[in-house]
């Protein structure tokens, strides 16, 4: 894209969208069950509020790509390697798009995210823990 080409946010997610291979609620279910990363981005007041996946990594979105680059000096103990699987999930699948390709940018080549975020998970009754 170039410099002096300006596009909104709706046009952005589209084309962001078009390289990822997003994932359903009970697709991120069955691909953490194969050992893919599920990564919540969502806030603290919405986790809160609506609970925590069992099992996801909690990383708030301005630290993502620290806590997720696997050659990086502030990385989680999770983040093993550019080949990791890894669904990132907002709340409701709109800022996990921007956040996937952030991470696809940095050599995770296997980040995508959860259609619908947080929101469909619960909607398709998988588990959910306080």
């Amino acid at each position: 894209m170039a410099v002096s080409e300006r596009i909104g946010i709706d046009e952005l997610l589209e084309r962001v969208r078009e390289n990822l291979d997003r994932v359903e609620p009970k697709e991120a279910f069955e691909a953490a069950a194969d050992g893919a990363l599920l990564v919540d981005i969502r806030y603290a007041a919405l986790r809160e509020r609506d609970g925590l996946i069992p099992g996801a990594l909690i990383v708030e979105r301005n630290e993502l790509e620290w806590r997720l680059d696997p050659q990086g000096s502030h990385r989680a103990p999770e983040a093993v390697g550019h080949d990791l699987r890894v669904v990132v999930i907002c709340n409701e699948g709109y800022a996990s798009s921007l956040a996937a390709v952030s991470l696809r940018q940095l050599g995770i080549h296997r980040a995508t995210d959860l259609v619908g975020g947080f929101q469909a998970w619960k909607t398709a009754g998988l588990p959910v823990e306080p």
